[in-house]
């Protein structure tokens, strides 16, 4: 639920989801038992919420007319969301490519779980290779996308943390 609320002090109104104990003005900063506040609209629709504060403000100011001949929150939402251009064309325009910026979002975003994989294909490497040297190990890690130094700061976790030992050079998983 949300609720248009105003403030006592400085006649600041806003918007209040849900029904909180307290809440702060915007303006002021004061807290408000939001129980003592007076509500000048309560509705289940955000959209409905704003548009009445935008009315409580153009009728104080004396834009009640102006106001009536705008569109509504929502209307006006639509409309931004369908102008400019597309991501894909404007990063296209901007001299990037598109599809790696893309990529490059979705690895951001994988965060720790691109980092357990770059372990995992670490660890894959020791399964896999018989007793390989870190050069192994590098090598093959970075023909799966891990870079080279990142494999070798893994290997050495792993190593310090007793999942590998290290024997004459050679690797190996415990």
């Amino acid at each position: 639920m949300y609720a248009v609320v105003g403030c006592g002090e400085c006649r600041a109104f806003w918007v209040v989801e849900s029904e909180p104990e307290t809440t702060g003005c915007p303006r002021c900063g004061k807290r408000h038992q939001y129980e003592r506040l007076k509500r000048f609209l309560e509705t289940n629709d955000a959209d409905e919420a704003r548009q009445a504060r935008a009315a409580l403000l153009a009728n104080r100011e004396g834009y009640s007319d102006a106001f009536g001949e705008l569109d509504s929150f929502a209307e006006m939402d639509e409309r931004v969301a369908d102008s400019g251009i597309e991501e894909a064309t404007y990063l296209e325009a901007s001299g990037l490519d598109a599809e790696a910026v893309a990529a490059a979002g979705e690895r951001a975003e994988g965060g720790t779980e691109n980092s357990s994989s770059r372990k995992g294909i670490i660890t894959e490497a020791l399964e896999t290779l018989d007793r390989p040297t870190e050069a192994e190990i590098r090598e093959y890690a970075t023909d799966r996308g891990v870079p080279a130094a990142d494999a070798h700061g893994l290997l050495e976790k792993l190593r310090r943390r007793g999942a590998v030992s290290v024997t004459d050079g050679r690797y190996r998983l415990l």
